[in-house]
């Protein structure tokens, strides 16, 4: 395979290379995605819309899995790997209706374990339309930032490098510093989440 021949294949197919690599990895992917806005492969607007969508749909999977599956096998795994006994349970319980709001973007924002907190959402019984109303003010504000991000981050480089290879050493660099500090960020969001 030839530069020109892998090039080809992502201009003309960006859209269908895109959305699978969304839902496996949404946030490194939204701020290389907005670098790839910047340079003219994808608009900006039709990149939050995807992302936008790919988020609610999974996070809506994510819950109903919870509802509907309060005593299936798995659901039970996902609350054991949790380690959430019936009293903390209890206590989650307590929190997410004392602190909704609070409670839901520390979920959503902690990276990795985001899936298995929101089926125990589902698991307590949090309504979907109290739950998704509250997601999606997160969902916006996390693409937003992750898109501009990278269209910024980008579209600074090209107006300052002359040096093709220049400009992807730091692109890649800055893809880098942007998903250890999201992971960072997350991090800190979990800890935060197990707090008791």
């Amino acid at each position: 395979m030839t530069p020109g021949f892998i090039t080809h294949l992502l201009v003309e197919y960006r859209y269908w290379i895109l959305i699978p690599l969304a839902f496996l990895e949404g946030p490194v992917v939204a701020f290389a995605a907005g670098v790839l806005a910047s340079l003219g492969y994808f608009r900006l607007y039709e990149l939050f819309v995807l992302f936008i969508a790919r988020d609610l749909i999974m996070d809506s999977a994510y819950l109903m899995a919870g509802h509907l599956g309060r005593q299936s096998y798995a659901v039970r795994k996902v609350i054991a790997w949790l380690r959430l006994q019936p009293t903390e349970l209890d206590l989650l319980r307590a929190r997410l209706h004392k602190h909704p709001f609070r409670s839901i973007v520390v979920a959503k924002l902690s990276y990795g374990i985001a899936s298995t907190v929101i089926v125990s959402f589902g698991v307590l019984g949090l309504q979907y339309t109290r739950f998704i109303t509250r997601a999606v003010c997160v969902t916006v504000l996390q693409y937003s930032i992750l898109l501009m991000l990278g269209y910024y981050y980008s579209a600074s480089l090209s107006s300052g490098v002359t040096d093709v290879l220049k400009i992807v050493e730091y692109l890649m660099a800055g893809v880098v510093v942007v998903a250890v500090s999201y992971y960072v960020f997350t991090r800190i969001m979990r800890s935060r989440f197990f707090d008791r």
